[in-house]
């Protein structure tokens, strides 16, 4: 059946061809109109996007952190010092982008704070390394060597401790960084990778957040999984938790990891060159025997199994959901991502220099939507 045209019809139709194509044009050639326009943009502003009550939110609440200076001595920073760590794995050609890094989260935030740093590499630091580090941080730093971890692994037998490779750091990453005998010494630590950025003024302390809300877990970012990377990894967590029902909380983020209860894994994940956790959760047997039994498996080799799907399956399973925190209002990025806090409260009161049209949190590719599907509250518009 062929459709006539009216010449009404035509107008309209070369009409809409026109508005497309415009728009086509000025997404391409004026990035700030293309993220305005995006419909990762439209659907944060969307009613259902904005709070409910019962969402916690730190910035309305918290204690804030003390102006203060290099003279100003570490106890007196904090009326509260938790027992934690800034810690980055880092090689010494990382050098350059470690140190951009480390400044910008020391502006943003450990100028006030003074946590003490702690980076670990394959090999010694060299003294450039450390000379370095230390002009730029106010506070105490120790430089760590990830083979005495590996050597004691070696010592208790644990197969392929002493192997280095990209794998091998997915799993040193996964069960062994908390372990190191200078690790242990911490509760809490904040993950940080070479080259990522502070985009906004973290005015209070989220350690202290993070204890006194009872939360164990955080990320900002989270995304979909490259299902090539791990083909059997959901079957050995099925085996686990059939076999050990015991660990699953109650009150889980099954919804989060599975759209159809369980049955599979829907391969989102907290991106984790990102984190503030707490390690004696890694520390627990319930993740200590979690880590084991997919240890066992060879998925670290075989496949190519990483720290954040598994880290976030056991914090999606072995916690109950609430004791899993979104910081909305830390404005990260990790070259291609970036986490922008939504709302103009976080956004202003952070001096957030991030594009909050460019946030990647309800791009196509982010795990956000499976987060807020399972939450109580969600985020302040």
């Amino acid at each position: 059946m062929l459709i006539k045209f009216t010449t009404t019809r035509r107008y309209i139709a070369l009409s809409v061809l026109i508005i497309f194509g415009l728009h086509a044009i000025l997404s391409i050639t004026h990035e700030g109109y293309g993220r305005a326009t995006s419909l990762s943009n439209i659907a944060s502003q969307m009613p259902w996007r904005r709070a409910k009550s019962g969402y916690v939110y730190p910035l309305e609440d918290y204690i804030p952190l003390p102006e203060s200076d290099a003279a100003t001595p570490a106890d007196q920073h904090l009326r509260r010092h938790a027992n934690a760590t800034l810690f980055m794995l880092a090689r010494n050609s990382d050098l350059e982008m470690a140190l951009r890094s480390v400044r910008r989260l020391e502006d943003r935030f450990n100028s006030h704070a003074r946590y003490p740093w702690t980076f670990m590499n394959e090999e010694p630091f060299t003294k450039e390394f450390k000379t370095r580090m230390r002009n730029i941080i106010y506070g105490e730093v120790a430089f760590l060597q990830a083979k005495a971890g590996r050597e004691q692994m070696e010592k208790d037998g644990v197969i392929y401790g002493g192997s280095v490779s990209y794998r091998n750091m997915c799993r040193f990453n996964s069960g062994f960084f908390f372990r190191h005998p200078e690790m242990q010494k911490y509760r809490w630590y904040w993950r940080v990778e070479p080259d990522v950025h502070f985009h906004c003024d973290i005015t209070y302390d989220p350690f202290i957040f993070m204890e006194d809300h009872n939360k164990t877990y955080s990320f900002t970012i989270t995304l979909y999984e490259f299902g090539e990377t791990i083909p059997t990894l959901w079957d050995a967590v099925k085996e686990f938790t059939k076999e050990n029902p015991q660990y699953v909380a109650k009150n889980n983020a099954m919804g989060y990891i599975s759209d159809d209860n369980g049955n599979s894994y829907n391969n989102c994940h907290f991106w984790s060159n990102f984190e503030i956790a707490d390690m004696d959760f890694w520390r627990s047997e319930a993740y200590t025997k979690f880590f084991e039994h997919l240890d066992s498996k060879g998925g670290f080799y075989y496949e190519r199994w990483g720290d954040a799907p598994v880290h976030s399956l056991a914090a999606s399973l072995f916690l109950d959901r609430n004791q899993i925190h979104f910081f909305n209002d830390i404005g990260y990025e990790h070259n291609p991502l970036t986490h922008c806090p939504r709302g103009t409260v976080a956004f202003q009161k952070g001096k957030c220099k991030c594009d909050m049209a460019g946030t990647f949190d309800y791009d196509w590719r982010s795990c956000m939507p499976q987060w807020d599907r399972i939450q109580d509250g969600l985020i302040p518009g």
